[in-house]
């Protein structure tokens, strides 16, 4: 098998950018692991967030704005192809707080990132009187929200749906049950899976989340990525209680209600936990008080990526040049500019972003 490009890893970091290069032309080919191995795609929360995102690093506030007001296009075009509707919905979403005290040193942080942004940074901060004019069923121990405008979410697995379903319409090539095993440079590339499938490309992309950790090596990349835990509760479906998504909980198109997730450092376990599914449900109920009386129908627990200070790596290999590393925590925030912007960061063309803040040189 020949193509363009060889795209290792087919979550929704993958897919998104396999379904960008097809977009242009290029002949792709995608080759994903088996459903044992840690999938984030499988198990995120489905935001497209941009508050909180760059506190430490502009650059990456710009990039998941850019991501952002990408994204309503990303979703028609790719639901036109397909046929799926993605469940966007993007007008507003909170940071919700039960302290005056979180809440001033938060919007503190976010006014000094809006100057530093030159004032392109929505928000507006709402006290407990007027976020429950926004929010009926909100708590009593809630005293206030950021609510960011740039903020929305989707449906995830659908996403990852009409991601695969539009390479493949395109004419992408999705390979599914590979390990792949070793990769060779001579006249471009040649990636072997343990099967004896073999693939050979002009250009290769390390998007395999967590599996970068091994097989970034190979290709010259240190890919220093870790597993975080996330645990997450869902409701039975629900009459409209949550008008708009948080951190906290968030009601789906289908009419259930998201609730999470953890944050922990667990390595690679990602079960679930008693403890866990506890503290979420408490300030579920915090939150919202209604959700005491929901029927809990599932719980699940998945792994993120992330790298040592949180933000994306995106590297041209020093050894192997045309192989790049791209890996993220935020891949469903990020999936719109994946798709539409970074092809020209790979293709060098004369629109191409300046990603060079998220080279990995910035661990040494």
């Amino acid at each position: 098998m020949e193509s363009d490009y060889a795209i290792i890893g087919g979550g929704v970091v993958g897919l998104s950018v396999a379904w960008g290069l097809l977009r242009r032309g290029r002949s792709v080919t995608v080759i994903d692991g088996d459903d044992a191995g840690p999938r984030a795609s499988r198990g995120n929360f489905g935001l497209v967030w941009v508050q909180s995102k760059g506190m430490k690093q502009p650059r990456y506030a710009q990039w998941s704005q850019t991501s952002a007001a990408l994204w309503r296009g990303f979703a028609g075009e790719l639901g036109d192809q397909t046929g799926i509707d993605l469940g966007l919905r993007q007008d507003g979403g909170y940071d919700l707080h039960f302290s005056e005290e979180t809440l001033a040193e938060t919007v503190a942080k976010y006014d000094v990132l809006k100057r530093e942004l030159g004032g392109d940074y929505p928000f507006e901060v709402l006290g407990h009187n007027a976020l429950r004019k926004e929010e009926p069923h909100i708590g009593p121990k809630v005293v206030g929200a950021i609510l960011h405008r740039q903020d929305g979410h989707a449906n995830p697995l659908r996403l990852l749906q009409a991601l695969a379903d539009g390479v493949r319409r395109a004419g992408g090539r999705v390979l599914t049950g590979r390990k792949v095993v070793a990769v060779d440079r001579g006249d471009g590339f040649a990636v072997a899976c343990a099967d004896g499938t073999r693939i050979r490309a002009d250009r290769v992309v390390l998007s395999a989340g967590l599996g970068a950790a091994q097989l970034g090596p190979l290709l010259g990349f240190r890919a220093p990525v870790r597993p975080q835990r996330g645990q997450v509760l869902i409701t039975e479906k629900l009459p409209p209680l949550i008008n708009r998504p948080s951190l906290i909980a968030r009601q789906v198109n289908e009419g259930g209600i998201q609730i999470g997730a953890t944050n922990e450092e667990v390595g690679l376990d990602d079960g679930v936990t008693r403890k866990g599914l506890a503290q979420l449900a408490q300030e579920a109920v915090m939150a919202y008080p209604a959700l005491a009386r929901a029927q809990m129908v599932r719980s699940w627990g998945a792994l993120r990526v992330l790298s040592p200070d949180g933000l994306p790596i995106y590297q041209e290999s020093p050894t192997h040049p045309g192989a790049y590393l791209v890996t993220c925590h935020s891949g469903i925030t990020l999936a719109a500019v994946h798709a539409l912007r970074l092809p020209d960061w790979l293709e060098r063309t004369p629109e191409a972003p300046d990603l060079e803040v998220f080279n990995e040189t910035r661990f040494s």
